[in-house]
């Protein structure tokens, strides 16, 4: 009992520390936050699968910091999002006032783990004089994977998932789940996935179980058990079923969606696919994929959802972190971004608010002709599972499928 009690009272008086420093700065004006960042440093955790990700981040977004705030930004790589929050989470019940991790690129369950366990630094988003540029009031952006965001995050990027083949050797891929499955039983060894907990192996065993649940319609909301139960027994029959067709007979599964490129570019399997579809034009730019490479959604609808930047509660760095995203919201740094040389990512702004500069490179952006246009993947978009939803489809295919 004493030291459940000493733990509390750590706990108790790191939060309390975090909250006067937070407060302190919601009294300042924009300036002084500024002047409080100034000569500093955030550091940034990350996943850090994608070198044209890590540059924009590491060299665009922090050489502005270190030019114009003398801030020194520490980009910290990550394979899996669970580890930032667990540093945090151990910090924080340790009674640390001053963690190590000052932003987190996040979203669903690690963001809904974060709020719901008082983790994450709320109420500070509108002090940052670009968040005029961001719409709050659209559903996609005031949602992450159906928890309200409610100034607790800042949006970063928005994303849609997309497949994607090699037209000179598969010109007609299939265009739904249903086409893909009887594809791959057509195409023995030619497709495979990522083993969940992977991200983007978890979404693609999601529009899977979408199939089965007759559509996404039938699983928006509250995690229902009955329902869950009734689509999860079809949905794991159909995937142990597809076992003996993947590549390597299903004996094993590639680890991560970077292996699984590597594996597409190598020519072991025909159909590769990826939560955001700018990565192709940009493989394909990088001679990782051939030209003739093309993404593609499917009729029945792939997921889309917005990700972002969350401070921890105990983040040693605040003002450093509000002047890293305010920057990361500016037109010229979301610009920069959708790039198709850069990174290609759809932004999280309105360029109509933005200069008549940014709005003018905007119009002017050419898509790379191996990406889908955002267009076209919006006519058939799936919103994202609320996290009760996606936490037991990923444990239920590693207990009754990865096994």
């Amino acid at each position: 009992m004493k030291r459940m009690m000493t733990a509390i009272g750590a706990l108790l008086l790191a939060g309390s520390a975090a909250a006067q420093e937070g407060d302190a700065l919601l009294d300042m004006g924009w300036d002084e936050i500024v002047e409080t960042a100034r000569g500093g440093e955030v550091n940034i955790f990350m996943w850090g699968g994608a070198d044209n990700i890590n540059a924009y981040v590491s060299d665009y977004i922090g050489g502005i910091l270190e030019e114009e705030y003398d801030i020194t930004l520490n980009r910290v790589p990550l394979s899996d999002t669970a580890e930032a929050v667990n540093i945090v989470l151990g910090e924080v019940e340790a009674g640390a006032a001053e963690g190590a991790v000052d932003m987190i690129w996040i979203n669903g369950e690690n963001f809904r783990t974060m709020k719901q366990g008082d983790l994450v630094w709320c109420g500070y988003v509108d002090k940052l004089p670009n968040a005029a540029l961001v719409n709050f009031d659209n559903p996609a952006i005031a949602n992450d994977f159906g928890t309200p965001v409610e100034g607790c995050e800042v949006p970063w990027s928005r994303v849609q998932f997309a497949f994607a083949h090699d037209s000179a050797r598969t010109p007609a891929p299939p265009r739904s789940i249903p086409e893909l499955i009887d594809w791959i039983e057509a195409n023995p060894g030619r497709f495979t996935y990522p083993a969940p907990p992977d991200f983007t192996g978890a979404a693609f065993v999601r529009h899977v179980f979408t199939h089965v649940a007759g559509g996404a319609d039938a699983l928006v909301g509250p995690f229902d058990q009955e329902t869950f139960d009734t689509v999860a027994g079809e949905t794991w029959e159909i995937l142990n079923d597809l076992e003996p067709h993947l590549w390597r007979e299903g004996r094993t599964y590639p680890t991560s969606i970077t292996q699984l490129q590597q594996m597409f570019a190598n020519r072991e399997v025909d159909l590769f696919f990826t939560y955001d579809p700018a990565e192709i034009g940009t493989a394909v730019v990088n001679g990782i994929f051939p030209e003739t490479m093309q993404s593609y959604g499917l009729s029945d609808g792939t997921l889309a959802n917005t990700n972002y930047m969350a401070i921890p509660v105990n983040a040693a760095n605040k003002a450093a972190a509000m002047v890293t995203q305010n920057l990361l919201l500016s037109g010229e740094a979301q610009l920069e971004k959708a790039q198709p040389e850069i990174w290609g990512a759809a932004t999280v702004i309105e360029p109509d608010r933005a200069s008549g500069e940014v709005q003018a490179g905007f119009a002017a952006l050419e898509r790379h002709p191996s990406v889908v246009s955002i267009e076209e993947l919006g006519q058939a978009a799936l919103p994202e599972l609320t996290p009760d939803w996606t936490s037991a489809i990923e444990d239920g295919w590693i207990e009754n499928v990865g096994n």
